[in-house]
């Protein structure tokens, strides 16, 4: 853990949420404990850690400082759920992962049973990973991306850092701001009451996102007291993240390609205080919920949109997760030339998500204070993708200072979390405002737990 590099990376986030042109000295960063890796992951799982938090703060008007366990922030970019008495699911499907094609190295993603299904209809059914990597080989990498992409599945040919930026996409996205903001249509004055230990009570966050980053930041926002109601579509499951996700919320289940579906989508949008969404560009476009018919619908929302790829060039509307991100934009391939290694070499964890989620969080913290001063709402856009070029101007060239995350006895919160799958421990906020515990009051729940209403 370098603490040079963390208020650098600091900086930075910070003025992508608050302007070029503004300044605020870092938190207090506490323990030096650092991942293993080719890029600064820690300092930036503790400095996005802490812009969420500094949000929190100043939504609420105080001046209390904010200080952050880095290696805490480092393993909640791992898990925070610690399941008793039972394995904690598998994260990857067998068949999702590295495979050699004939020119390189190419990653499927086939956690969804959809792009698993499309994978397959590319290559064939395999009957196990070596079957499929027999089938891969055969392959140019950029062609069977290409394929995959035009089934409906999820692919990305690892690239290098070079080759990234002469890409329509990765000039695309090195041309995007960390944040994009845009003013909406002005709403009613808001005088939310602020308790300073549940800062969002009152406040409804409608919840349109799915693995990882979206999830990570409607979390956060739940941990502060909002009211989150997640929307997912009928036979959508999650199992290997239902306990880690979805505390502190509520979930219901609505099909907006129905008709019914898009009016009740309508009705919770008109209510709702802040919309959190994850589609491609130009899916919600195509429902009928365009980004100026979300803002007539709800004068004053707080509308937080996320992207895989960036929200320019060819890409944007291409289906993407961090893995792939990491893939294509350089990163794994920066990791196996600086491990020495043959095989691409990611980050330790999902930093790209993980980070983005906090970045989230922080932009919809930051919206309701600019809502209440001004009545205006705001939309705030991020990307996966320039999240990755963030992190790409932080690499690590020196030795490690730790030999890597640790877990301590009292990393995790003194009671037990019951959940519908079993019983756990949580790990106990890495960031810390005095007065302002993050702690969700529910445990994780399954889809269609709730009814779709307020």
């Amino acid at each position: 853990m370098d603490y040079q590099r963390a208020a650098s990376l600091w900086q930075q986030l910070w003025q992508g949420l608050r302007g070029p042109g503004d300044a605020t000295a870092p938190p207090t960063f506490l323990d030096r404990a650092a991942f293993v890796s080719a890029f600064a992951v820690s300092e930036l799982a503790a400095a996005s850690t802490a812009l969420a938090t500094r949000a929190a703060a100043d939504f609420i008007g105080s001046d209390q400082p904010v200080s952050v366990n880095v290696r805490l922030a480092s393993r909640w970019f791992q898990s925070s759920f610690m399941p008793h008495n039972r394995p904690a699911p598998a994260l990857w499907d067998a068949f999702a992962g590295d495979y050699r094609s004939a020119d390189g190295w190419i990653r499927l993603h086939t956690n969804a049973p959809h792009h698993r299904a499309a994978m397959t209809r590319v290559l064939g059914q395999p009957r196990d990973r070596d079957a499929l990597a027999q089938q891969v080989a055969r392959w140019q990498a950029e062609a069977l991306e290409q394929a995959v992409i035009d089934a409906g599945g999820c692919a990305a040919r690892m690239r290098s850092e070079s080759e990234w930026r002469a890409h329509p996409q990765g000039q695309a996205v090195s041309n995007e701001p960390l944040i994009s903001w845009q003013p909406t249509l002005n709403g009613d004055t808001v005088s939310w009451p602020v308790p300073t230990a549940r800062p969002l009570l009152g406040v409804r966050v409608l919840d349109l996102t799915r693995v990882i980053a979206g999830p990570v930041a409607t979390r956060f926002l739940a941990s502060l007291g909002a009211q989150v109601l997640r929307i997912d579509p009928p036979d959508w499951d999650e199992p290997s993240l239902n306990e880690e996700m979805n505390c502190g919320k509520r979930r219901a289940v609505v099909d907006v390609k129905t008709a019914a579906g898009r009016d009740r989508l309508r009705q919770l949008l008109q209510q709702a205080d802040v919309l959190v969404h994850g589609y491609r560009a130009d899916a919600l476009e195509r429902l009928g919920f365009d980004a100026e018919s979300r803002a007539r619908l709800s004068p004053g929302l707080v509308d937080i949109g996320l992207n895989a790829w960036g929200w320019q060039g060819p890409w944007r509307n291409r289906r993407g997760f961090d893995s792939l991100v990491q893939m294509a934009c350089g990163i794994a391939h920066s990791g196996m030339t600086w491990s020495g290694r043959d095989t691409p070499t990611p980050l330790p964890v999902q930093a790209l998500d993980h980070a983005t989620g906090y970045l989230m969080a922080a932009a919809a913290l930051e919206g309701l204070r600019q809502r209440r001063a001004t009545g205006y709402g705001v939309q705030a856009r991020l990307s996966l993708a320039r999240t990755a070029l963030l992190l790409q101007q932080h690499p690590v060239s020196d030795a490690p200072l730790s030999a890597g995350i640790s877990a301590h006895r009292q990393d995790t919160l003194s009671t037990t979390e019951l959940t519908p799958w079993g019983i756990g421990e949580r790990l106990r906020a890495a960031a810390r405002l005095p007065g302002t515990p993050q702690l969700c009051a529910t445990p994780g729940c399954q889809p269609g737990t709730h009814p779709a209403r307020w």
